[in-house]
């Protein structure tokens, strides 16, 4: 199983925000869209990431103040992504090991989605349903 067959399933829509809007955009339009992380994108180019943990994260630190503070100071800019090529066996060690929950997937320079452990799960479980599925048709038959 591939990234592109996730994106395939899930669709290439990717919500982003200005590395310049305020924080409490960015949280609202993550409320509003039920999701954990937006990409900090300016004139197509990936800037960032943002995540429900860095808006703890400095929420902890410095307080409601930080909503009024623009993305671009609270975002992580050492973003890892991922081809559609690549397997979701891959991006499963690549999440663990750098413990973030979402990743750009980037072709030739662009971003094409984002993919998330939600995806990669609800993908796997669908896998397994199948596989279980035809076992018992399997067992049926013979």
């Amino acid at each position: 199983m591939t990234v592109r067959s996730i994106l395939d399933a899930k669709g290439h829509q990717v919500m982003s925000v200005a590395p310049g809007a305020k924080l409490s955009a960015a949280v609202k339009l993550l409320g509003e869209r039920k999701i954990g992380a937006v990409l900090v994108m300016e004139q197509g180019r990936m800037e960032g990431v943002l995540s429900e943990r860095d808006i703890v994260r400095v929420l902890s630190e410095r307080g409601a103040g930080a909503l009024d503070e623009p993305v671009s100071a609270v975002m992580t800019r050492k973003v890892v992504s991922c081809r559609e090529s690549d397997t979701v066996s891959g991006i499963m060690e690549m999440m663990t090991t750098g413990k973030f929950r979402h990743l750009p997937v980037v072709e030739d320079g662009k971003v094409v989605g984002l993919i998330s452990i939600g995806d990669i799960v609800k993908r796997r479980v669908e896998e397994y349903e199948r596989e279980q599925e035809a076992l018992r048709d399997y067992i049926k038959t013979a």
